[in-house]
């Protein structure tokens, strides 16, 4: 595949998308041969040899959400769609199968679109499992009518839970390895040597 191609975008707090001033949001792309026939396990594969696991196959929630207790990496496997970071305001990047968006802890997230065909897989690094927070009671409605969310710990986070969910995101742990270049690439580069 040559060099890893990949761009970055550092996501401040705005109003209740708490996101993280420290460590940007990183989209990489054409980072993951998916041309096979089992592509979801291809791009398993790929983070699996980096370290990062436990994770899922489907989609990107189509409500604005964010992880206090873990970092997320989501790799496009196939068809694309239209994501949008840093909450409501936030940049649109548009992903295509072989893509993949590392989303530190606390970045809001959401897909816009609804295309067919998408479909993604989702990896944590060791040690680390997702919660499910949302920004409003609406989001935690459309949560609870979803299938593909039972058994994450759900949080409608307001103002009153915003310096407790600040110190989680804060408190959440580097990983050791980037999900697409391992013990290279842009987390060494801009996570833990930033």
């Amino acid at each position: 595949m040559g060099a890893l191609a990949f761009e970055h975008h550092l996501l401040k707090e705005a109003g209740t998308s708490p996101n993280n001033g420290a460590l940007p949001l990183i989209v990489y792309r054409g980072a993951i041969d998916v041309g096979g026939d089992e592509p979801e396990a291809a791009v398993e594969r790929h983070f699996d040899s980096n370290g990062w696991g436990d994770g899922f196959r489907g989609d990107t929630f189509p409500f604005h959400h964010y992880h206090s207790i873990a970092h997320e990496v989501v790799g496009c496997a196939r068809g694309g769609a239209q994501l949008q970071f840093g909450g409501p305001e936030g940049p649109v990047v548009d992903v295509q199968a072989g893509d993949a968006v590392l989303i530190p802890a606390g970045v809001v997230h959401a897909r816009l679109d609804d295309k067919p065909g998408y479909v993604s897989v989702g990896a944590y690094p060791p040690g680390q499992q997702p919660d499910l927070c949302v920004l409003s009671n609406q989001d935690a409605e459309v949560s609870n009518a979803r299938d593909d969310t039972e058994g994450l710990a759900l949080k409608v986070v307001g103002d009153a839970e915003m310096p407790a969910i600040r110190a989680s995101i804060a408190d959440v742990p580097l990983p050791a390895t980037d999900p697409l270049a391992g013990g290279s690439g842009p987390v060494a580069e801009l996570w833990l040597e930033g």
